[in-house]
């Protein structure tokens, strides 16, 4: 099994609002399908507000690469 290394997004990066929008859906996709979640569940288990908690606190275990 390969070694897997968890990169957590940098809190710095601004991101497009589809940039935003592919990394919310793309972590919310794999909370529904069972991944732990990264915070404290608070009031909703909807897999996007989690997701979007997990952005705001900035450990979404997701990054954008761009070619720049």
């Amino acid at each position: 099994m390969p070694n897997m290394e968890v990169i957590f997004m940098d809190a710095d990066k601004k991101f497009t609002r589809f940039e935003r929008a592919r990394l919310l859906g793309a972590r919310a996709i794999q909370i529904s399908m069972g991944a732990k979640p990264l915070v404290e569940i608070k009031d909703s288990l909807d897999p996007i507000d989690i997701a979007y908690e997990e952005f705001k606190a900035g450990v979404l275990p997701l990054d954008v690469i761009r070619d720049e």
